[in-house]
Formats: C-alpha cells, structure tokens, sequence
C-alpha cells in the first residue's frame, strides 16, 4: 500500500472529483482513477461509487478514508518526532457546543501563529461522542464539561471556571434572588449538556419552585428572551458579552456563586500531550480572569 494512493483517495472526498483531486495531488485524472483501481484491486473492495456525480465513498470506502486518514498522520506525525520537531502535525481537536466554543477559532489561530507546521483539524459534537471519540483515538483531545464517569484512560483539566449569573430584564428586583426565582416567570434551560444539571440543582438546592414559562434549549435564545421581558433565567458569564447585555438585571447565582468547569479531555498516555499542554494554556489565557492554568 503507497500513501500516494491514501492520499490521492483523500483529496477525491475532500474535493469532489477526480479532476480536482488530481490538481490536488499534482497527477493527471487518469493516473489518479488508476491509483484508485490499484489500490481497490490490492484491498478488494470497490471505494467510490464512480456512477454518482460526485464520486460517493462506498460503505467499504469510508472505512478505507478513515484507515487513511489515520496512516497519514500517523506519518506525518512521525516525520514530525524523527526530526525533533513536536510542535507539527495534526491535532484532532473536539468541542462541545458551548461558551468554550468561542474561545476556540481564536485559540487556534494563537497556535498556528506560533506553530506554523501545525494542523488542526476540529469537530463539535455531543460531550458522550467527543469523549469515546478520545478513547478511542480517533480524536486526539476534546473540549467538554466536567462529566461523571471518565474513564481511567482519560484525563481531564479544567482551563475555564464560568461563573453563573441571575438574570432579568432591566428594571427587575432581583436583591433577593430566592425570592424573585420563586415569584417571577423563569425560562428554563432545557438540554442534556451538563449546564443545564448543575442549574436545576441549585435551584433545587435552594428550595425554589419554578414558574416556568419557558423550556428553551440554547443559552443566547434564553438570553433574548429574558431581554424582550419573557422572565428571568440563569446563564453562564460568557453568554453576557454582548454591549446591550448591560441593559440585563445581572446578580450572582447561588451562595456561594456556582461556576460551571469547562477543561480538555486527553488519553493518559498521548503521543500529542505537549501540544495539548500548549493548547491549554492558550486557552487559559483567552478565558482571562476565569481561566486555570495547570500546575504541571
């Protein structure tokens, strides 16, 4: 098996076609179409459906993309050891979608000014899938919530300690938050992301019962409604960045006030901890008053 041909295979899912995957690769269409038949003839399985327009991978031909992929960094990160340059490559990053995302397109463009020979390639999926994900290897490191029941394999490290905010429309009373949580219209927070557990159990905590007027399962919805005067909420302290989110009602959530743990989940043993360690610190920096370094 030549990499030329994992390569070739690649840059035909990437960008379509065989034409354009051999501007790509720097070959003629033909000897791209025959780079393809050799390597289907050497695994015995057909890889793309030629018959669409375009060329769709088979059932067979995404297991051979993923093989592919993973061959191809795999040198490309071995180059990278040989030559005692660590700091190259590709990082298979994952993120959930969350106030973290924010911080992450400006974490990368940080990394790859600094590490020009860097990749990164990044995913957004649920916390459940990132973290088997990283397990597994497929990814490299993931950004998510702190979550019950990591296993022994992994590690995770907090980088973002958000606290929560009590929010209303302008103009609310919310001096005494138990009080307004009990008497004014609440919109909920409704998602299985771990935000919208560590909410409900305060409230519950505290003793409030909820006059839900609401169940809405993104934070910046909830954040226009509660300006628009549906209710007051609670919502983490990156969802308030807006210039007219000064107009909001804001007091503390909790005594003391809660913050949700935002952090990297990585195998123990990672061929990629230094740049994950790198990636960390970056982040720690862009989250400014609310980040956590690692004591490493």
């Amino acid at each position: 098996m030549d990499t030329r041909q994992l390569k070739t295979v690649v840059a035909i899912a990437a960008h379509g076609t065989f034409a354009r995957a051999a501007d790509v690769v720097g070959l003629t269409p033909s000897a791209v179409s025959q780079q393809v038949q050799t390597l289907e003839q050497e695994l015995g399985v057909r890889i793309f459906e030629r018959a669409s327009r375009p060329p769709r991978p088979t059932a067979e031909g995404m297991q051979v993309l993923e093989m592919a992929r993973n061959m191809l960094r795999l040198e490309d990160d071995t180059k990278a050891s040989l030559r005692g340059d660590r700091i190259s490559g590709t990082l298979m990053l994952g993120s959930v979608r969350s106030s973290a995302l924010n911080l992450l397109p400006k974490a990368i463009v940080r990394m790859r000014r600094d590490y020009p020979e860097l990749k990164l390639n990044l995913r957004v999926s649920l916390s459940s899938t990132l973290i088997a994900d990283v397990a597994a290897g497929r990814l490299d490191a993931a950004v998510v919530a702190e979550h019950v029941g990591f296993p022994s394999s992994l590690r995770w490290s907090t980088f973002l300690k958000e606290p929560l905010w009590l929010i209303g429309p302008r103009g609310s009373d919310l001096r005494d938050p138990l009080g307004a949580l009990n008497a004014l219209p609440y919109v909920r927070f409704r998602s299985a992301v771990p935000l919208a557990n560590v909410i409900d159990t305060e409230l519950s905590r505290m003793g409030v019962v909820a006059n839900d007027i609401a169940e809405i399962d993104t934070i910046g919805s909830i954040v226009t409604c509660v300006r628009q005067g549906l209710g007051i909420s609670v919502v983490p302290h990156a969802a308030l960045t807006q210039p007219e989110d000064s107009d909001l009602e804001q007091v503390p959530f909790g005594t003391p006030q809660i913050s949700r743990h935002i952090g990297i989940v990585e195998r123990v043993v990672s061929p990629r901890a230094e740049i994950i360690a790198r990636l960390h610190e970056v982040l720690a920096d862009l989250s400014e008053e609310h980040g956590v370094h690692r004591n490493i």
